[in-house]
């Protein structure tokens, strides 16, 4: 079943595990309380992470070329973004519910993986970083939960 806890599903854990094996510094802007990259992050002070910072901040704090891996998992719906904000006390604005706003964090993660590094996306797409960003797509796993709930999709990319 889907849970807000991505990263605990078994075939997701596994494929993480596959896709980052060797990378040293891993940086997961959207982490809630996954302890899977080196250095975490998220909104909600409550979480278990190391940093608890917009998304976009947090990856700005790292230099070009500077990171090994990507997890990107952010909330999936601007319902969920608002969620997320909501609990935390904090007003959403236009902009972060924006294209403009995800295209700015797809950008920064291109900024700070190093060449021949991974991006894992995780959603409802396989849109990913992107060609344009300068990734190629290497692997896609779907991971069918059921029912009536949607899949997650998982991609993995590396920096040309």
């Amino acid at each position: 079943m889907p849970n807000k806890k991505t990263f605990s599903i078994k075939p997701i854990a596994h494929f993480i595990e596959q896709e980052i094996e060797g990378c040293e510094k891993v940086v997961d802007p959207f982490a809630r309380n996954a302890r899977v990259a080196n250095i975490t992050n998220d909104l909600n002070p409550e979480c278990d992470a190391d940093f608890h910072l917009d998304g976009l901040e947090f990856l700005k704090r790292f230099g070009d070329d500077s990171v090994d891996a990507v997890l990107y998992d952010p909330p999936y719906s601007p319902r969920q973004l608002k969620e997320c904000y909501d609990n935390v006390g904090l007003s959403l604005t236009f902009e972060q519910t924006s294209a403009g706003y995800w295209g700015s964090l797809k950008k920064e993660i291109s900024r700070i993986i190093c060449s021949g590094g991974i991006a894992l996306s995780f959603g409802w797409n396989t849109q990913g970083i992107g060609m344009s960003n300068g990734f190629e797509k290497r692997r896609i796993l779907m991971v069918a939960h059921g029912g009536m709930h949607n899949d997650t999709l998982c991609v993995s990319e590396v920096k040309l």
